[in-house]
């Protein structure tokens, strides 16, 4: 009898032993949970005050540079350099708000990872023009290294994409002196699973670095370097948390390394499935292209890509050189098939060298411009110059071989149809749908410097009756906004994609709306619109859309 009370004493003993364990690991665990909880408060409450003096900075400009621009409205250089200032402090206030909703977003689940087709030169031209300025402000060396690319057309969410490189390109512009010097690579690597590849991006620079102590916070939300050498730096200390969780959701790796004073480098791997595109370029086998430019390093990238596509490339460093090449082979019936005019001539710029060509080798001679510039600001006088289409840099070789087979083919009637337009859309007409009275205003006056026709419409339900209402091709883009009273545009969208009339399913609908999130733009896309345009509305966004749909 004894021995059973003591074996029922013990396992009492054991049971109570295995209790209090039990308790002291959930104490533990709650103890944990508390301080990382106090910890995220203690983050949050830093981030509200940094917060605070960041968004009443550029307010404060916005607020400040309206009066001052109001108080001298009659002195057109004084208004001018206000409203300068003004749209320079709006942009980072817009980036400040985009980086906070972000990451509301993340935090709720409901950020999505698109998968729709891209192309990688497309997306690599755009985030060089949208970092590239910012660099120049600082007269850094920005570079952009394009190494093995084995496919080009990718399955992806190009938006997000565009998010990560942007963010972490234009951080290392941001934390890197003036005439620093940055370093951007992109190239790919076979993935075990078929169909696929891995993007590998790479970024370094030469600027101030971070210590050991703040690379392990580096990915925390609300954590910004804190460094009497960046107190002057704005942000939200979101950019890079935000980073992570993409990459995480994309089933990526980022990596970063740096040091104090010694720069940093940020490396990021995307699987990304390919888009399989079969691709018809019809080039004569063997044809020499002359090229023309004064770096060794662009030169040499054409160089790589004409022979890849069985040409033969003939390489100058000027202008005159090219001007006299032409002239001795036009004579003697030795015409190349195309010159590539680069960004830098020895001589001469190269819009310049361009006239001259095309003075001398006629309308039909293509002519390629190779370069770096934003294209949009040079295309007007490009085209007036001679330049029948342009290629951006980074160089991608599929991008410079396709552009040729298509002057190249064309007969020589067509060449100039290759050529952009000068942007006036005057034949063309509008439908502006917008409830609010002060947006619709901004609205008309945007699309109205185009020199496009706006008609307007109050709600979904106007739109649609004027739609039904006017002959058949009346509309050449109709720009939506999404929420609004009676009914909302994508309702109005997809009653007027169901009208029985030849224009119902071809006319071009553009979602401009407050909803800018990728989601947003997803569900646009499948209510039946073909572009999604967000507010604040950009002048060069809206000029660009009609561009592509007009032109």
């Amino acid at each position: 009898m004894g021995a059973l009370e003591n074996g029922k004493y013990r396992e009492r003993n054991q049971a109570l032993s295995q209790r209090v364990e039990e308790l002291t690991q959930e104490n533990r665990s709650l103890r944990d949970a508390l301080d990382a909880a106090e910890e995220a408060n203690r983050a949050k409450s830093r981030f509200l005050s940094s917060m605070s003096h960041d968004i009443r900075t550029p307010m404060n400009a916005i607020m400040g540079m309206t009066a001052i621009g109001l108080s001298h409205i009659d002195e057109k250089a004084r208004v001018q350099d206000c409203l300068d200032k003004i749209h320079t402090a709006s942009a980072h206030l817009m980036s400040l708000v985009n980086d906070v909703l972000d990451m509301s977003r993340i935090d709720s689940g409901r950020m999505t990872i698109s998968q729709e087709r891209f192309s990688l030169a497309d997306l690599t031209h755009d985030v060089a023009v949208i970092v590239r300025p910012q660099a120049e402000q600082k007269r850094q060396s920005l570079r952009f290294e394009i190494g093995e690319i084995r496919e080009e057309s990718l399955t992806g969410d190009p938006l997000r994409l565009r998010q990560i490189l942007v963010n972490i390109i234009g951080n290392a512009v941001k934390y890197t002196q003036e005439g620093g010097s940055i370093r951007v690579c992109f190239g790919q690597r076979p993935a075990r699973e078929e169909g696929a590849v891995w993007l590998d991006f790479l970024c370094e620079d030469n600027g101030i670095g971070m210590s050991q102590e703040f690379l392990e916070r580096i990915f925390l939300p609300f954590e910004r370097v804190r460094s009497s050498t960046v107190e002057r730096i704005e942000g939200t200390g979101l950019g890079m948390s935000i980073v992570k969780n993409l990459v995480d959701a994309m089933g990526g790796q980022i990596r970063v390394e740096s040091e104090e004073g010694a720069g940093s480098r940020f490396t990021v791997a995307l699987p990304l499935p390919v888009a399989r595109q079969e691709r018809e370029r019809a080039l004569p086998a063997g044809a020499s292209v002359l090229i023309a430019e004064r770096r060794e390093d662009r030169a040499v990238q054409m160089e790589t890509c004409l022979r890849s596509g069985g040409l033969r490339p003939v390489r100058l460093e000027g202008g005159m050189e090219a001007v006299t090449y032409l002239t001795e082979a036009k004579y003697e019936d030795r015409m190349p098939c195309a010159l590539l005019l680069g960004q830098e001539l020895e001589d001469m710029q190269p819009l310049a060298a361009a006239a001259h060509v095309r003075q001398l080798a006629g309308r039909e001679f293509p002519i390629l411009l190779v370069s770096e510039e934003d294209w949009a600001q040079i295309e007007y006088r490009a085209v007036r110059d001679g330049v029948n289409a342009f290629v951006p840099c980074p160089l991608f070789g599929s991008r410079l071989l396709d552009t040729l087979a298509h002057l190249i083919g064309d007969s020589g009637e067509n060449a100039d149809a290759a050529g952009p337009r000068d942007g006036d859309y005057s034949a063309y007409r509008a439908l502006l749908v917008e409830d609010n009275e002060l947006n619709r205003e901004i609205g008309v006056e945007l699309l109205s410097m185009t020199g496009i026709q706006v008609e307007t419409a109050e709600n979904g339900l106007d739109a649609v009756e004027k739609f039904a209402a006017a002959p058949a091709g009346w509309y050449d883009v109709i720009f939506m906004d999404i929420q609004m009273p009676v009914m909302d545009g994508y309702e109005a969208v997809r009653n007027i994609r169901r009208m029985d009339r030849p224009d119902a399913g071809e006319v071009w609908i553009v979602a401009m709306t407050a909803n800018a999130f990728v989601e947003d733009v997803r569900l646009s896309r499948e209510a039946g619109m073909n572009e999604h345009v967000s507010k604040p509305v950009d002048l060069e966004r809206l000029q660009d859309v009609l561009c592509r749909r007009l032109s």
